[in-house]
């Protein structure tokens, strides 16, 4: 079952929509934050056929659309100003759907880091499923500190599977790739990542320490971001899984499912 929602943040109306189960009360809730200015059905569609595919194994899943995105009003701060938005729409969620004895909440992309950084006022969220958190740190325009914040572990995948590819092994061999060009590759490969995080990656990780529940932080293996992320990370975080060959939005098939399942984890706890 299928319906939508309204509800306030700071004075702004905010709309989204629930999905529930056809019988019986939800086992759990999911609450599903955007990320970028995606609206609450997500990228191709994926965000609602989440929800669609979790309300049918007994789950309640609520998706909204922030300030001054999609179908709510007021102004779009992104997601550095996106706390309230997350916080009014638990509060609404709760209300919509009383008793639930479990409730997760759920970002991809820069929706994590807002989750990440407001986990410490969020009250009687049971876990967090943060997916390729956004650790890119950006100036006005955006782009040129994007382009220099290219993930040292993107460009060490991208050179260890040209280098484990027989035919580009037989093109060095064979003088049709120039050894100096490889050599170079290597080089940019094994080059260190930065000794601390960021300021961006900090903030997310302090948040987090202060929530202290339970979270999972799952990359996608061909994810830039999710890539970033773990340059900006500590690797040994146990709660670290990776989806080998899945991109962004974890739209291919073995990815999407592997990404459900993850969430069904965290929903039954």
């Amino acid at each position: 079952m299928r319906k939508g929602i309204a509800f306030t943040c700071e004075a702004a109306a905010l709309f989204g929509t629930l999905d529930l189960p056809a019988d019986g009360a939800p086992r759990a809730g999911l609450l599903l934050v955007s990320g970028g200015n995606e609206i609450r059905a997500g990228a191709w569609s994926g965000q609602a056929q989440m929800a669609a595919r979790l309300a049918a194994q007994g789950f309640a899943v609520m998706r909204y659309d922030r300030r001054g995105v999609g179908d709510s009003e007021g102004m779009n701060t992104g997601f550095r100003g996106s706390g309230p938005d997350i916080l009014a729409a638990l509060t609404a969620f709760r209300d919509a759907v009383p008793g639930l004895a479990r409730l997760v909440v759920l970002g991809n992309c820069d929706a994590a880091s807002a989750v990440m950084m407001t986990a410490p006022q969020m009250q009687g969220v049971s876990a967090l499923v943060l997916s390729n958190p956004w650790t890119i740190e950006q100036d006005e325009d955006g782009a040129a500190e994007e382009k220099a914040a290219m993930p040292t572990a993107a460009l060490r995948a991208h050179y260890r599977a040209r280098l484990a590819n027989p035919a580009m092994l037989l093109r060095l061999l064979t003088g049709k790739v120039s050894i100096f060009g490889a050599i170079r590759s290597v080089i940019a490969m094994l080059r260190p990542k930065p000794a601390e995080p960021n300021p961006l990656a900090r903030a997310m990780a302090e948040g987090l320490s202060a929530w202290g529940g339970p979270a999972m932080l799952l990359i996608a293996g061909r994810d830039r971001t999710g890539l970033a992320f773990l340059d900006n990370w500590d690797k040994r975080d146990r709660r670290i899984q990776t989806c080998d060959g899945a991109t962004h939005s974890f739209v291919e098939d073995h990815a999407r499912d592997w990404y459900l399942a993850q969430v069904v984890v965290a929903l039954n706890g």
